[in-house]
């Protein structure tokens, strides 16, 4: 499953939204991926969502695969969508 969000935050991807997205990844088996500018980060490991460097209007792909990949992916979309 994958979906594309673009970054409405003014500071991008920063420490408090990228911790909530890492946390809520985490609570799922499923591998939870997120693309931005050709790099691509393990949205379950914060210094890998950091180094993205996404900033407000840039666009992400994440991408989600694995047993509960449906729970996961519904998690991670609401954490993006009103955190970011």
């Amino acid at each position: 499953m994958k979906f594309d969000y673009t970054v409405k935050d003014s500071l991008g991807i920063h420490a408090r939204p990228a911790g909530l997205l890492v946390a809520e990844a985490k609570k799922h088996q499923s591998s939870v991926s997120i693309e931005a500018k050709g790099k691509t980060a393990d949205a379950k490991k914060i210094f890998a969502v950091m180094a993205l460097g996404v900033k407000c209007g840039d666009t992400i792909s994440v991408t989600v695969s694995g047993a509960d990949e449906e729970a996961a992916f519904n998690g991670i979309k609401s954490v993006i969508e009103s955190n970011l």
